[in-house]
């Protein structure tokens, strides 16, 4: 395996684990606490600060700024780290933070994400595999965004708000509650707006699973999102509608985004 490439114009501080063909471009600076596995790559003007690790064949372009503190006025100093998966994009400008002692000091981030221009991940999140965050887009502390979420560009993410697996965020979207499995939210201030259909047709959802999908989609406008699950959970469900009836059973007492009402 190769040695990895440093620019001369870099700066690797003591203490940073480098892996096999790792490259570091110009101007980049790593901090004494980096881990970067086999295969990453910063292009140039790249910070990577704190205790951050970051997973093999990962790309990471200029300006990005990776491990500095959180931006939460009750951090002070204590350790705290980050966490992000292989493969990843993560394009120019964006941001990523470490947890905080009251969100359990860790933000993880899993595999094969693609985080465009400007997009930003607070302290303490959770962040699944296959997700895309479009440019500009912002998740703030704490928040879970389950595999193959796509947040829309200029949208913004509440505090502790889960988005569950397959969602679509559309563009110009603020989402101030949880978002259920498969759902398409969009709008000025979020609501619930039927199906994510292109992302559930791209990964090869049968025409048994969307009509289940929507059978409980219209019957959870009807009334309580917890109640409803409720009532279903005992009875047999397809693969996705599980996960919807899992996702609203679990371990959080925010609302839901509902549809828009008529």
């Amino acid at each position: 395996m190769a040695d990895p490439v440093i620019h001369p114009t870099a700066v690797v501080e003591p203490g940073a684990e480098l892996g096999a063909g790792v490259e570091i471009g110009p101007f980049c600076v790593v901090g004494s606490g980096a881990r970067l596995d086999a295969g990453v790559v910063l292009k140039s003007h790249v910070v990577v600060a704190g205790d951050t690790t970051i997973g093999a064949e990962t790309t990471i372009f200029p300006f990005a700024c990776i491990g500095e503190v959180p931006q939460d006025l009750k951090f002070r100093g204590e350790q705290v780290r980050l966490e992000i998966g292989a493969r990843n994009r993560i394009r120019e400008y964006v941001t990523m933070n470490p947890g905080t002692e009251g969100g359990g000091g860790v933000t993880r981030i899993g595999d094969d994400g693609l985080f465009m221009a400007g997009s930003h991940v607070a302290h303490d999140c959770r962040i699944g595999n296959n997700v895309i965050l479009v440019n500009n887009a912002s998740v703030a502390g704490h928040c879970v965004l389950e595999d193959e979420v796509i947040v829309g560009g200029l949208s913004g993410v509440h505090q502790w708000v889960r988005i569950g697996r397959g969602a679509m965020i559309g563009a110009v979207t603020m989402v101030t509650a949880d978002v259920i499995p498969y759902g398409l939210v969009q709008g000025p201030r979020g609501h619930l707006d039927g199906l994510n259909l292109v992302g559930l047709k791209r990964r090869g959802a049968s025409r048994a699973d969307i009509i289940a999908l929507r059978d409980l989609l219209g019957a959870l406008g009807q009334g309580s999102f917890r109640d409803t699950a409720r009532a279903r959970a005992g009875t047999e469900r397809t693969g996705m509608e599980r996960d919807v009836l899992d996702f609203i059973l679990g371990p959080s007492d925010r609302s839901f985004l509902a549809p828009k009402p008529a």
